[in-house]
């Protein structure tokens, strides 16, 4: 009994390492990073987003910044209040830790106007998200959650073997 009750923890224990294995950093922009040429609604088209994900924004310190801000700061770009955080090291990573809509602009003078400012629809792990832009389209999964349901029902089923 002692035996059945060690692999079921350790089994435990491997499903909450691959959950955490499954969190993936983006970095916003990919290869341009963080600036005034991207478009950022297409861009996060491109991604699915789940709780544990990172975004990782690289720009010029100085140049740029990232705030997180509420929906209506991001549709009128007035960080005047609606400011949930801000990140100006130019190298900011930011956790995706709740399943939610998440709002980003840069608040220089004229750059969320000018198109720097995405949203995303962060999701409970195994579903899909859909980006914020103003215009909607369809994503892709990142298969990601089913590689990681396999993998953990094949340890329960060899674990269950080896109890056999």
């Amino acid at each position: 009994m002692e035996d059945k009750i060690g692999r079921l923890i350790i089994l435990i224990m491997c499903c909450s390492i691959l959950k955490g294995a499954v969190s993936q950093v983006f970095s916003v922009g990919d290869e341009n990073g963080w600036s005034s040429e991207v478009d950022y609604g297409s861009w996060s088209e491109k991604y699915n987003f789940t709780v544990g994900d990172v975004l990782e924004f690289t720009y010029n310190k100085g140049q740029h910044n990232v705030f997180e801000v509420t929906e209506s700061t991001y549709r009128t770009c007035d960080a005047s209040s609606g400011v949930l955080a801000k990140y100006e090291s130019g190298d900011d990573k930011v956790e995706l830790t709740e399943s939610k809509n998440y709002w980003f602009i840069c608040n220089v003078s004229g750059h969320c106007l000018g198109g720097m400012r995405f949203g995303v629809d962060v999701k409970a792990g195994n579903t899909s998200s859909t980006n914020l832009d103003p215009t909607p389209s369809a994503n892709s999964g990142n298969g990601f959650d089913t590689w990681s349901l396999g993998l953990c029902i094949f340890a329960f089923q060899f674990l269950l073997h080896l109890s056999c």
